[in-house]
Order: structure tokens, then sequence, then C-alpha cells
């Protein structure tokens, strides 16, 4: 199984350290967020990485290369110096990715999840993991009954899942959200999911990445 790394992202909520630096490429707890992915990625038995690119893009394969450290194979999806979104970012990413189901996760999350309970061949078009609301989104997105997701507010997308390439047939290239597409696929009963109940941050504030990093830095008992 291939996965995409959504990091095209501008960061807008992370400055001023994203001015300089692409928010995946931040640090929490010794390493760089985007390097939490790849690691567990690799655990899990992918092999081959997609990271899509657009503010400062030159620094993800100055510092990141071609994934040899943790035995994979990146390649970069470069959008050009606007992102295209999650939607119009996923699709530009295909020729890459192949035309089987493949993981896709936010560059700019941290998360416990073991990659490895995702499902390789998903019922429907989609498999999303789902996490309990935090306090900055008490709202929720979706819900979860019975291993499928509802276009109900109950739980956060947690900005994990598996997709079907099927799933963006008919889209034309340009800049757009996956988040309509997936509304559209839930109504049709199109889309699974999991409750994970363990760690996850959204890293939307430098706020928020020092107390992720604090919280590893104290699990992990580093200075």
């Amino acid at each position: 199984m291939r996965a995409l790394i959504f990091a095209a992202g501008r960061g807008k909520r992370m400055r001023p350290l994203t001015e300089a630096t692409p928010k995946p490429l931040l640090q929490a707890g010794g390493k760089r967020l985007i390097e939490w992915h790849l690691e567990k990625l690799a655990h899990a038995g992918v092999r081959d990485v997609v990271i899509n690119t657009a503010h400062l893009a030159d620094q993800f394969a100055a510092t990141l290369g071609d994934g040899t450290r943790w035995g994979l194979h990146i390649l970069y999806s470069h959008e050009g110096e606007e992102p295209l979104e999650t939607g119009g970012g996923m699709l530009h990413a295909l020729p890459l990715l192949g035309a089987d189901p493949f993981i896709a996760v936010n560059g700019d999350i941290w998360t416990d999840f073991n990659f490895s309970t995702l499902p390789q061949n998903p019922h429907g078009l989609a498999h999303l993991v789902l996490v309990d609301n935090p306090a900055q989104h008490a709202q929720g997105d979706f819900a979860l009954h019975d291993g499928r997701v509802l276009d109900q507010q109950q739980l956060t997308f947690a900005g994990i899942g598996v997709y079907r390439p099927e799933l963006l047939a008919g889209q034309a290239p340009g800049t757009f959200s996956l988040v309509p597409i997936l509304r559209a696929a839930m109504r049709a009963g199109n889309v699974g999911g999991v409750h994970h109940r363990g760690g996850w941050f959204d890293i939307g504030t430098p706020q928020r990445l020092a107390e992720l990093d604090a919280r590893l830095r104290r699990d992990a008992q580093l200075p």
C-alpha cells in the first residue's frame, strides 16, 4: 500500500514559525512532525510515500531526501506556488499513487495511531479515522455508526484515511477541498471508519506545537 502525506499548506495560523519552515518540518519531541508519520508508515509496511508540496517546497527534498533512511521510497508531488487544497492535491498526486487504495494523512498532525490497522481493501470509496473532539473543535465533523461514517457532527476527522482513486472520478484538475466529495460519498453509504481513542494532536497553533513538544519530551524523558 502506498501513502500520501499532505504537506503543501502555508500554515498561516502557525506564523511566524512557518514563514521560514513548512509546518510538517517543524519539530516536536526531537523529530520533525512529518518524520513521526514516515516512521509509522514504514513500520506498517508502507514502502512508497508521496508528499505533496507547495509552500517552501524545496525544503522537503533537501531535508527528507528519497526516504532511504526510513526504508521508504519518497516521491514529491509539487503543486506550484499555491496549494491545491486536499481534493486538488490528492487528484494531482494520483499518477504517483497508482490505481489501488492508498493511505492519506495530514502532515500537520501527531498521533499514536497504528497505520497497520487500516484496511488495504476498504468497503466503499473511503475509510476514515475519527477521534474525540478536541477543545478547539468541540462540534466535531462526522458521526460513526456500525462502522459507517455519517454526515453528522459527532466526532472529529483525524486527517487519516484510506481512499480509492475512484472517489475523485470525474473531478477536474484545480483547487478544491476533499470534504464535499466525502460528504456526498457518506450520504451514499460509501464511507467506512473507525474511532481512534488514543493520542492525537492537531498542530494548528504555535502553542499546541509547544504543548505537544513538552508532552513528547516528558514521555521520552528528553531534556
